[in-house]
């Protein structure tokens, strides 16, 4: 396949209301197209335009990750905190109370991960459904 060269130059101004403007973008938000010019480019010449749909238990399943992300994130965090400590520790009593720390920390840790399993588990079977 020959490409086509693309050397725009010539501009077509056009004026809209912000009504007007408003439901292009929503359109062009919508499709699959980058930018704005593209989107209107395809329309003008009346090229297929590919515009995507919102798959709920995908959003649904997106929004149970992101949380468990940041559940993640979080005891990620508290481990680097206790790391830190450790590697500040100069006498023996402290290093025993880091140690329990960790046990609990430990613990919270396992359960979470518990957790994802188990939910992804759930989710992995409503979707085979």
């Amino acid at each position: 396949m020959e490409q086509e060269q693309t050397n725009r130059s010539r501009i077509i101004g056009l004026r809209l209301t912000p009504k007007e403007y408003e439901q292009v973008e929503k359109k062009w938000k919508a499709s699959t197209c980058r930018k704005l010019s593209d989107y209107v480019r395809r329309s003008i010449f009346e090229k297929p335009i590919v515009t995507t749909y919102r798959n709920q238990s995908f959003d649904d399943f997106m929004a149970e990750a992101i949380k468990l992300r940041n559940e993640l994130n979080g005891i990620g965090n508290n481990f680097n905190q206790a790391v830190k400590k450790l590697h500040t520790l100069h006498q023996i009593p402290e290093f025993r109370d880091w140690l329990i720390s960790y046990e609990l920390e430990k613990k919270v840790l396992l359960n979470k991960v518990d957790e994802i399993k188990n939910h992804i588990q759930k989710i992995g079977e409503k979707w085979l459904q």
